[in-house]
């Protein structure tokens, strides 16, 4: 995560748009035009596929592989999925999400393969400054977040900005991931800690 920043000094002119400073982590405006509309787009995407799933399905995974940056083979999505612009969060092969999925993919989101997310869970990859004026000034940052290979991750649960879930390991509903999760660790609560290590 970069430090937090200095309004008046952090957004000096550097030649790169807002987009760019995003992906790369830095601190960016939030409310940059450009990427306004390319959450717009993202939201008739979702709104597209939503209505699909139900009532064209043959329909409905050429319009997930147009939302996504990547979809694995036999992955499933069950609408309603929220994004912020869709093209950050990439699935492995045989991911299953249940309904109701919140990605605000900032930055990429990763899930592993044969990896199951129960219904509303959050994956959260922006950060916001702490100081006032900072957050008055609309800055906003991101971490990506990386799920690894055959996870389950609870219904409810939330992973924060940073984090990254290591293979084989579940993390129970209701939890909020705010550290690194190890491989074939489970983990329960909030903020979620180890109950049993693989």
């Amino acid at each position: 995560m970069p430090r937090e920043p200095n309004p008046s000094a952090t957004l000096d002119d550097d030649g790169r748009s807002h987009r760019q400073r995003m992906r790369e982590g830095d601190w960016y405006l939030g409310d940059d035009a450009e990427l306004q509309e390319l959450m717009e787009s993202a939201q008739h995407l979702a709104s597209r596929y939503q209505r699909a799933f139900v009532d064209d399905p043959d329909d409905a995974p050429g319009i997930l592989r147009e939302l996504l940056g990547t979809v694995g083979e036999d992955a499933v999505v069950r609408p309603p999925i929220m994004v912020d612009y869709g093209k950050n969060l990439h699935l492995g092969e045989r991911v299953y999400i249940n309904f109701g999925l919140v990605a605000l993919d900032v930055v990429d989101i990763r899930i592993g393969d044969d990896t199951l997310i129960g219904p509303n869970v959050q994956l959260l990859t922006p950060v916001h400054p702490l100081g006032a004026e900072a957050r008055r000034a609309k800055l906003e940052a991101a971490d990506p977040i990386t799920i690894g290979q055959n996870v389950w991750i609870g219904g409810g649960a939330i992973v924060l900005t940073g984090v990254l879930v290591g293979d084989d390991a579940v993390v129970g509903a209701g939890a909020v991931v705010t550290k690194d999760v190890p491989a074939g660790a489970v983990v329960v609560g909030n903020p979620a800690k180890v109950i049993r290590r693989g």
